[in-house]
Protein backbone atom coordinates (compact mmCIF):
# COMPACT_ATOMS: atom_id res chain seq x y z
CA UNK A 1 0.00 0.00 0.00
CA UNK A 2 1.06 3.56 -0.51
CA UNK A 3 0.50 6.84 1.19
CA UNK A 4 1.22 10.07 -0.53
CA UNK A 5 1.81 12.23 2.75
CA UNK A 6 -0.35 15.95 1.45
CA UNK A 7 0.39 18.90 3.73
CA UNK A 8 1.18 22.36 2.39
CA UNK A 9 4.18 22.81 4.54
CA UNK A 10 5.84 19.53 2.86
CA UNK A 11 5.08 21.27 -0.01
CA UNK A 12 6.95 24.31 0.06
CA UNK A 13 9.73 22.57 2.21
CA UNK A 14 10.40 20.30 -0.88
CA UNK A 15 11.00 23.30 -3.03
CA UNK A 16 13.97 23.69 -0.69
CA UNK A 17 14.97 20.69 -1.26
CA UNK A 18 14.93 20.42 -5.25
CA UNK A 19 16.29 23.68 -5.18
CA UNK A 20 20.30 23.15 -7.01
CA UNK A 21 20.89 26.44 -4.93
CA UNK A 22 20.11 25.25 -1.41
CA UNK A 23 22.85 24.91 0.91
CA UNK A 24 23.48 21.55 3.40
CA UNK A 25 22.95 23.35 6.28
CA UNK A 26 19.64 24.89 4.49
CA UNK A 27 18.60 21.17 2.86
CA UNK A 28 19.08 19.34 6.38
CA UNK A 29 16.85 21.35 8.15
CA UNK A 30 14.18 21.34 5.68
CA UNK A 31 14.70 17.44 5.43
CA UNK A 32 14.20 17.01 9.12
CA UNK A 33 11.09 18.79 8.85
CA UNK A 34 9.36 17.24 6.19
CA UNK A 35 10.40 13.81 8.09
CA UNK A 36 8.62 15.53 11.42
CA UNK A 37 5.46 16.10 9.73
CA UNK A 38 5.59 13.16 7.59
CA UNK A 39 5.44 11.39 11.21
CA UNK A 40 2.42 12.46 12.03
CA UNK A 41 0.91 10.24 9.13
CA UNK A 42 3.29 7.25 9.13
CA UNK A 43 2.86 6.71 13.01
CA UNK A 44 -1.39 7.86 13.02
CA UNK A 45 -2.56 4.38 13.54
CA UNK A 46 -0.72 3.58 16.45
CA UNK A 47 -2.65 2.38 19.61
CA UNK A 48 -1.82 3.92 23.00
CA UNK A 49 -2.45 2.77 27.08
CA UNK A 50 -2.79 3.98 30.07
CA UNK A 51 0.44 3.03 32.04
CA UNK A 52 1.01 2.66 35.66
CA UNK A 53 2.88 5.74 35.91
CA UNK A 54 1.18 8.29 37.36
CA UNK A 55 1.37 12.53 36.37
CA UNK A 56 0.16 15.28 37.97
CA UNK A 57 -0.95 18.32 36.45
CA UNK A 58 -0.80 21.95 37.76
CA UNK A 59 -4.28 22.12 38.98
CA UNK A 60 -4.11 19.20 41.31
CA UNK A 61 -5.87 15.95 39.27
CA UNK A 62 -3.38 12.93 38.83
CA UNK A 63 -3.45 10.95 35.45
CA UNK A 64 -2.05 7.73 34.14
CA UNK A 65 0.55 8.50 32.04
CA UNK A 66 -0.15 7.77 27.98
CA UNK A 67 2.32 5.15 26.56
CA UNK A 68 2.33 3.71 23.01
CA UNK A 69 1.77 0.05 23.02
CA UNK A 70 4.07 -0.71 20.26
CA UNK A 71 7.87 -0.05 20.40
CA UNK A 72 9.16 1.86 17.62
CA UNK A 73 13.00 0.68 15.94
CA UNK A 74 14.05 3.35 13.30
CA UNK A 75 16.25 1.40 10.73
CA UNK A 76 18.02 4.86 8.54
CA UNK A 77 19.69 3.23 5.15
CA UNK A 78 23.15 4.38 5.74
CA UNK A 79 24.22 7.19 4.57
CA UNK A 80 21.06 9.27 3.31
CA UNK A 81 18.53 8.02 5.53
CA UNK A 82 20.31 9.31 8.97
CA UNK A 83 19.03 12.73 7.42
CA UNK A 84 15.36 11.76 8.40
CA UNK A 85 16.16 10.50 11.60
CA UNK A 86 16.24 13.24 14.05
CA UNK A 87 12.64 14.06 12.24
CA UNK A 88 11.60 11.47 13.37
CA UNK A 89 12.67 10.96 16.94
CA UNK A 90 11.40 14.87 17.48
CA UNK A 91 8.20 13.29 17.24
CA UNK A 92 9.17 9.85 19.15
CA UNK A 93 11.96 10.35 21.61
CA UNK A 94 11.65 6.90 22.94
CA UNK A 95 11.94 5.56 19.25
CA UNK A 96 15.41 2.93 19.34
CA UNK A 97 17.45 2.98 16.23
CA UNK A 98 19.65 1.01 13.84
CA UNK A 99 21.28 1.43 11.09
CA UNK A 100 21.47 -0.59 7.68
CA UNK A 101 24.21 -0.05 5.21
CA UNK A 102 23.52 -0.63 1.46
CA UNK A 103 25.03 0.62 -1.77
CA UNK A 104 24.23 0.46 -4.91
CA UNK A 105 26.61 -0.52 -7.86
CA UNK A 106 26.58 2.38 -10.12
CA UNK A 107 27.00 0.04 -13.68
CA UNK A 108 24.58 -2.68 -12.31
CA UNK A 109 21.88 -0.38 -9.90
CA UNK A 110 22.22 -3.71 -7.85
CA UNK A 111 21.90 -3.20 -3.55
CA UNK A 112 24.84 -4.37 -1.71
CA UNK A 113 24.85 -4.65 1.92
CA UNK A 114 27.60 -4.22 4.21
CA UNK A 115 26.37 -3.37 7.76
CA UNK A 116 23.39 -4.11 9.51
CA UNK A 117 22.31 -3.29 13.65
CA UNK A 118 19.19 -2.93 14.94
CA UNK A 119 18.51 -2.72 18.38
CA UNK A 120 17.13 -6.11 20.10
CA UNK A 121 13.59 -5.08 20.85
CA UNK A 122 10.72 -7.97 20.70
CA UNK A 123 8.23 -7.30 18.43
CA UNK A 124 8.40 -3.99 17.42
CA UNK A 125 7.49 -1.56 14.63
CA UNK A 126 10.38 -1.36 11.91
CA UNK A 127 10.19 2.01 10.19
CA UNK A 128 12.80 1.60 7.05
CA UNK A 129 13.75 5.29 6.69
CA UNK A 130 15.27 6.51 2.99
CA UNK A 131 15.10 9.95 1.67
CA UNK A 132 14.75 8.09 -1.97
CA UNK A 133 12.75 5.50 -3.60
CA UNK A 134 14.45 5.07 -6.90
CA UNK A 135 14.88 1.87 -8.93
CA UNK A 136 13.40 -0.14 -5.09
CA UNK A 137 16.62 -2.06 -5.36
CA UNK A 138 18.10 -0.76 -1.59
CA UNK A 139 14.51 -0.37 -0.02
CA UNK A 140 13.56 -4.02 -1.17
CA UNK A 141 17.84 -5.42 0.03
CA UNK A 142 16.88 -3.72 3.62
CA UNK A 143 13.22 -4.68 3.97
CA UNK A 144 14.63 -8.32 3.05
CA UNK A 145 17.77 -8.07 5.23
CA UNK A 146 15.10 -7.15 8.46
CA UNK A 147 12.62 -9.94 7.65
CA UNK A 148 15.73 -11.88 8.00
CA UNK A 149 15.86 -11.15 11.46
CA UNK A 150 12.85 -11.95 12.17
CA UNK A 151 11.25 -8.56 12.08
CA UNK A 152 7.63 -8.80 10.80
CA UNK A 153 6.37 -5.27 11.38
CA UNK A 154 8.03 -3.36 8.94
CA UNK A 155 7.14 0.38 6.89
CA UNK A 156 9.10 2.35 4.48
CA UNK A 157 9.14 6.16 4.68
CA UNK A 158 10.72 7.96 1.84
CA UNK A 159 11.06 11.54 0.88
CA UNK A 160 10.32 11.32 -2.87
CA UNK A 161 10.07 7.97 -5.08
CA UNK A 162 9.09 6.87 -8.70
CA UNK A 163 6.45 4.76 -8.99
CA UNK A 164 9.09 1.77 -10.36
CA UNK A 165 10.34 1.65 -7.16
CA UNK A 166 6.32 1.97 -5.63
CA UNK A 167 5.82 -1.52 -7.58
CA UNK A 168 9.80 -2.84 -7.06
CA UNK A 169 8.95 -3.03 -3.11
CA UNK A 170 5.07 -4.03 -3.58
CA UNK A 171 5.71 -7.07 -5.40
CA UNK A 172 8.36 -8.08 -3.26
CA UNK A 173 6.73 -7.37 -0.02
CA UNK A 174 3.13 -6.56 -0.46
CA UNK A 175 2.91 -6.40 3.62
CA UNK A 176 4.64 -3.10 3.58
CA UNK A 177 3.33 0.33 3.86
CA UNK A 178 5.01 2.79 2.05
CA UNK A 179 4.82 6.75 2.90
CA UNK A 180 6.19 9.37 0.42
CA UNK A 181 6.28 13.04 0.59
CA UNK A 182 6.12 13.07 -3.34
CA UNK A 183 5.70 10.17 -6.13
CA UNK A 184 8.01 12.09 -9.08
CA UNK A 185 8.06 11.62 -12.95
CA UNK A 186 10.69 9.05 -13.66
CA UNK A 187 14.15 7.68 -13.59
CA UNK A 188 16.89 9.14 -15.85
CA UNK A 189 19.23 6.60 -17.64
CA UNK A 190 21.72 6.94 -14.68
CA UNK A 191 18.96 5.49 -12.51
CA UNK A 192 18.28 9.00 -10.37
CA UNK A 193 14.53 10.22 -9.65
CA UNK A 194 13.54 13.04 -11.94
CA UNK A 195 12.84 15.83 -11.27
CA UNK A 196 14.17 14.63 -7.55
CA UNK A 197 16.34 16.69 -5.54
CA UNK A 198 19.86 15.23 -6.60
CA UNK A 199 21.70 12.79 -4.57
CA UNK A 200 20.42 13.25 -1.34
CA UNK A 201 23.48 11.89 0.62
CA UNK A 202 25.72 14.13 -0.61
CA UNK A 203 23.42 17.16 -0.06
CA UNK A 204 23.07 16.43 3.47
CA UNK A 205 26.55 15.87 3.84
CA UNK A 206 28.53 18.33 1.69
CA UNK A 207 29.92 15.64 -0.54
CA UNK A 208 30.11 15.32 -4.01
Amino acid sequence: MLTIVKHPLIEVKLDILRDENTKSKEFREALEEIASIMSYEVFKDLEVYDSDEIITTPTGAALHKTKLKKKIVLAPILRAGIGMVDGVRNMIPTARTGHIGIFRDEKTLLPHEYYFKLPEVKDPLVVVIDPMLATGGSATAAIAAIKKRGFTDIRLMCLVGVQEGVDAVEKAFPDVHIYLAALDDHLNKNGYIVPGLGDAGDRIFGTK
